[in-house]
């Protein structure tokens, strides 16, 4: 079953559900569609195509800010399991100034490398080690909990409404 982005009154992502819930929402008129995908969903009266893009019709408040934790699959996602180093397939974590060496395990001093880019870097800094960073790592952004919550944008209709967390 697929998935859709829930969006604010405001067009801001909110959530992602199921697409059934999505139906339930549009039938509800609790929301409206903004984007479907191919196929489409028939009862005795209705014939409703399956949304992947949602929004809805009366703001909704939210109280907090997501955090985004700091973890392996995160930093891969934020990475596109690339090595930040060579561009290969990224299988670990560096830390771009080495814990040893007073850097920090926060997310603008980890990134993901492939096993030989980790091993040559050793526990040096890029600049000793002769090597360079691809991208400068960052926090991901404000809505970046969704894409490493997702791992990927299941649907290019949500790619307008998320904020993507690439590089740069």
């Amino acid at each position: 079953m697929g998935r859709a982005l829930v969006l604010n009154a405001t067009y801001e992502p909110l959530s992602v559900v199921s697409a059934r819930r999505a139906v339930v929402l549009l039938v509800n008129r609790k929301a409206e569609l903004v984007h479907s995908g191919d196929e489409s969903w028939a009862s005795e009266h209705l014939l409703i195509p399956v949304p992947t893009v949602v929004r809805l019709r009366r703001y909704v408040r939210v109280p907090f800010h997501r955090r985004i934790p700091l973890n392996r699959r995160a930093v891969f996602a934020r990475d596109r399991h690339r090595c930040q180093y060579c561009g290969r397939r990224a299988e670990n974590l560096d830390h771009v100034v080495p814990r040893s060496r007073g850097g920090d395990h926060t997310w603008e001093n980890i990134v993901a490398a492939c096993r030989a880019c980790n091993a040559r870097k050793g526990d040096r800094t890029p600049s000793e080690a002769s090597m360079s960073l691809a991208n400068r790592p960052h926090a991901p952004r404000r809505h970046g909990w969704m894409l490493i919550g997702l791992g990927t944008i299941p649907h290019p209709s949500w790619a307008a409404y998320i904020e993507m967390a690439s590089s740069g």
